[in-house]
């Protein structure tokens, strides 16, 4: 695949390489502090929910304490493939991969890797495969 994006050096040089590791280091740090934040959410849930006999079946209180954990339980989830991700994202970086999209090969443009620093495809290919699903922005 090569270095057809320039991330690591050529066209757009050393600055552009350490402005993506920056962009993906940013985004992996914000996104451990969510993590981090919704760990807390979750153990709160069940803390809560030890204190008091909750029999999610008969108790009105019940169920949306069950949808509550199942809802910060995704999130945690999601979280941690952003985490995935992002990991990829850099080690795509150090190969010179890093902005070069997987579908088409073209250059993924430098605005959609401002916005998304783990983004994979060009916004072209991203729209055309109907099963992908959506990250956060």
């Amino acid at each position: 695949m090569g270095n057809a994006s320039g991330y690591g050096h050529d066209e757009h040089g050393p600055a552009a390489f350490e402005a993506a590791r920056a962009r993906i280091a940013a985004d992996r740090a914000g996104t451990l502090a969510r993590a981090a934040a919704l760990g807390r959410d979750f153990d709160g849930i069940v803390a809560a929910n030890a204190l008091v006999a909750v029999d999610d079946e008969h108790d009105p209180e019940g169920a949306s304490t069950a949808f509550e954990r199942a809802h910060v339980a995704a999130l945690m989830a999601r979280a941690r493939e952003h985490l995935e991700e992002l990991d990829r994202a850099l080690e795509r970086l150090e190969r010179h991969e890093y902005g070069q999209c997987e579908g088409c090969g073209k250059t993924i443009p430098p605005e959609r890797l401002e916005i998304r620093p783990a983004a994979t495809t060009c916004i072209r290919c991203a729209r055309s495969d109907p099963h992908r699903l959506p990250g956060p922005a």
